[in-house]
This record gives structure tokens, sequence and C-alpha cells, in this order.
């Protein structure tokens, strides 16, 4: 199978090309290194039987479709996206650019070279807005809901790809399927900065201890998030391969952790007793959110196999060795 992969050279993307070159597919990865490091792809650089090729693009220009029609890959794993949440609050206009535009780019190419999928990377965590404390954790069919109101900007861009996916499918005879990932942690996650973004939580603090640094918590720490491994999720975009045609699908642990509560975890994992510094919260991040992984299970055949104590430990290991 030839999949194109967006965001090759990130953090999820990079693990997602491993995986697939494992599995014995050919890969073409497409990112535009604006955050993405070329060292995360030296592993498939360097299997030298051809079955990896990378272009470097920005996927709203015509070179990111043009590539899409000589190429004529069977399935389009879409991971490349704006994800910040605090720049999407400061500049809505860039982030739809990024996450509306370039996706659509991206979706209009596919139609023109054959594609049979597109397998969309939606964000569980801002998708869904503020949930009431009764809706926990969140399933897939309460996106619609009235109360369902993205608190950001890079939310409503997610949310607002759901429908256009739906359009191509139904128009155009696009097969599409959306993942909407937890905060997604392990290996190779690199902070933009210290103030990092909210997803790179587990990053930062890891990071900073083994500094025997102190950490920074944004708000009073009682916020929740739901966190899953890397790894996990790689498993669920193969899955998406060939299952999961036009579904919303999430892709999390179904368990709550609060921020106070995961300080308090790594502290103990990395041996680091500092205590943690407080500042105000950041606008646009939820006080809590949970989602619920059953329509994985049926759906993908996907479950969570790594927990929370397992995966935080390679990846401080990684951290650690690095």
């Amino acid at each position: 199978m030839r999949v194109l992969v967006t965001g090759a050279a990130g953090f999820i993307g990079s693990h997602l090309v491993d995986r697939l070159l494992a599995e014995g597919a050919e890969v073409i990865g497409v990112d535009d290194l604006s955050s993405g490091a070329p060292g995360n792809l030296s592993g498939a650089r360097s299997a030298g039987d051809g079955a990896f090729t990378f272009q470097q693009a920005n996927v709203t220009t015509p070179a990111m479709s043009e590539l899409i029609v000589a190429t004529k890959p069977e399935v389009i794993l879409h991971l490349a996206a704006q994800v910040d949440v605090r720049k999407s609050v400061a500049d809505p206009v860039h982030d739809a650019m990024v996450n509306v535009i370039g996706t659509l780019n991206i979706l209009k190419a596919a139609t023109e070279s054959g594609t049979r999928k597109v397998t969309f990377t939606s964000s569980g965590g801002c998708i869904y807005g503020e949930p009431e404390p009764s809706r926990l954790p969140v399933s897939e069919d309460q996106v619609y809901w009235p109360a369902s109101v993205p608190e950001s900007p890079y939310g409503v861009s997610k949310k607002v790809v759901l429908e256009y996916l739906r359009y191509f499918e139904l128009g155009k005879g696009l097969d599409y399927t959306a993942l909407a990932l937890s905060n997604v942690y392990g290996p190779r996650q690199e902070p933009a900065s210290e103030v990092g973004l909210e997803g790179q939580v587990v990053a930062i603090f890891s990071r900073r201890m083994l500094e025997g640094k102190s950490c920074t918590i944004y708000g009073d720490g009682e916020q929740t998030r739901d966190f899953v491994y890397v790894g996990d999720v790689v498993s669920a975009f193969v899955a998406s391969l060939r299952q999961g045609s036009g579904e919303l699908i999430n892709i999390g642990s179904g368990s709550e952790l609060s921020v106070n509560e995961l300080h308090a975890k790594l502290s103990e994992l990395t041996g680091n007793r500092l205590e943690a510094d407080y500042s105000p919260a950041r606008p646009g991040e939820l006080r809590r959110i949970v989602i619920d992984p059953t329509k994985a299970a049926a759906v993908l055949g996907w479950k969570p196999s790594v927990g929370l104590e397992e995966g935080f430990e390679q990846t401080i290991e990684s951290f650690r060795s690095n």
C-alpha cells in the first residue's frame, strides 16, 4: 500500500512512518519542517530499500496538491496542523489557513488523484467544547450537541473540517476516518519552548524535572486531561487504513488525570521533589475533558495497551537517554 503521511517529521507522524515501513507499506512523508525535526526520520531514511521518500512542502500550497496528484497514494494520513491553542486565539486566520484551507487542499487533490481514503487528525480535547460534568467521558455523538461549542479557533477549525469530510464522502466518493485524539505523549515529543503547548505537558514536565528544575502549572492544577501513549495512537492510525469508514472516532484512555496528579506522578518517577510554581490559567484551555474510547474498540478493534505508569516510564527513559 502506498501511504502519504503529512506532518511526517513530527512527534506522532515520525512514529507512524516507522510503523508503516515496518509493516511493509510504501511511505511518502511530507512536512514543511516548521515544527517537525528531520532527525525524527533518520530511521526511515536509513531503511535503504526505497520504501520511504520525503518531500518538504506546506499543506496549503500548490506543491502539496501537485505531489498528491503525481504520487497517487492509496491512503493519506493527514497529521500536519497548527496545534497551538494560544496561537489560534491570537491569529485565527492563520489557524484556519493551515487547518481548514490546508485540509481542503489535500481533500481536493485526493479526489483528483484517485486516493481511496483520507484519515484526518481531529482533537478530542477541543471539538467538544467545555463539557458539563454529566457528559464526561464525552462520546462522539456529542460533537453536534448545541452545548458543544469549541473554546478556541483551533477547536473550531478541527470541528469545521468534519463537515468537509462528510461533503467529500457524499459528493466526491472519498472515504474518510476522523480520529479525535486526546493528549498524546511519548518519546520524540519536543516542546517548542519551556512554556510549550498544553498538549506537551508530559514532555515539558519530564524534561524540566530531569534537569533539576521546577515546573510551572497554569491555573490551579485541578484541570483534567485524558493522556494516551503515542504507540497506541499510531496503532489507531494503522487500523484506520482499512476500517472506520465515514466515522469520527475518539482515541484516548477514557481516564481523567489532573495536572496536579500528573506533576506528582512524574515527580515520583524522576526523583525531582521540587514544588510546582503556579501561574494564571491560559485563555482557550478547558477545565475538564476526558473522551470515551468505546467506539474505537467496536469500529477499529482498538484499545489503549500502554498504561500511564508504563508510558510515563518509557517517555522519561527516552528523554534521559537523549
